[in-house]
């Protein structure tokens, strides 16, 4: 390498070129974090769980000083992971999902597998009975409550959803006729049907009522887009702007996306719940 480098160097001083080529210079490669969204993505997963691989995998790296995971193996995996137990005394749950994280990384982004992670101390798992409320406390909860925040509970109590399914909830995937409701995508990326709580139906028209108008006013002004999933959106350019593609629990304010600059209305954001 180093005669060639010699060589290169006395060329261009006998005859005058720069040693410059006109070759197109290469296109940087990503960064690994983006290599790491851009594996997730390409995979459909949700944005909480890209949101919390890429947390884990930089706690990972700045733990062990900013090295490169590629440098690393079995043994900085489990160091992480018993820190996690020891020092900061996570959950069992918690310290799964950050080797998960890290797995991720290693056998879908750096293409290295990863063994048997000896060593590892691991978090405790306690053994807890469930808290489960009686009829009078559930009652007594949405006496309290009112308008969009009374139909919320009403459906994760009386249709079974988990929080983020209920707010991700489509006009099209409520079905009164059948009196249910399809969740789309969830835990497993997998979609199945629930019933539609008797109670919450009257209300829910009504709801969708109001919803509906506050959209017409939306596109009068000339907004009225949501998000699409997956690359639904390049198919059918204008669906985002249909009324079965609108949140049944929309924000109160819009958004301007970061890669088309329009402004759009998210759903509700899962603390507007978690607060009642």
């Amino acid at each position: 390498m180093e005669s060639a480098k010699i060589y290169r160097l006395h060329r261009n001083r006998f005859d005058g070129s720069s040693g410059a080529t006109n070759a197109p210079t290469p296109a940087a490669k990503p960064k690994l974090l983006d290599q790491v969204r851009q594996a997730i993505r390409s995979r459909h997963y949700s944005p909480k769980t890209e949101e919390s691989y890429v947390h884990w995998i930089k706690r990972f790296i700045f733990f062990h000083n900013k090295r490169h995971p590629a440098e690393m193996g079995e043994k900085e995996i489990a160091q992480f992971l018993s820190s996690l137990a020891n020092e900061l005394h996570v959950s069992a749950s918690t310290q799964n999902q950050a080797l998960n994280s890290i797995l991720f990384l290693y056998r879908q982004v750096l293409r290295k597998e990863i063994g048997y992670v000896n060593g590892v101390i691991r978090a405790k798992r306690p053994h807890r009975l469930p808290v489960v409320l009686t009829r009078q406390e559930v009652k007594s909860i949405l006496g309290v409550l009112d308008n969009s925040e009374w139909l919320m509970v009403m459906l994760l109590y009386g249709a079974g959803l988990r929080l983020m399914e209920c707010l991700r909830l489509r006009v099209k995937d409520i079905d009164f006729t059948s009196n249910q409701i399809v969740v789309r995508a969830g835990k497993g990326d997998k979609d199945r049907h629930t019933m539609l709580p008797v109670a919450a139906k009257d209300p829910l028209v009504k709801h969708l009522d109001w919803i509906k108008r506050q959209h017409q006013r939306d596109l009068e002004r000339g907004l009225g887009r949501v998000a699409l999933p997956n690359a639904l959106e390049r198919k059918y350019p204008n669906a985002g702007k249909e009324w079965g593609w609108q949140w049944v629990f929309p924000a109160s304010s819009h958004y301007t996306d970061r890669v088309t600059g329009e402004q759009r209305r998210h759903h509700v954001h899962e603390t507007v719940c978690r607060r009642l």
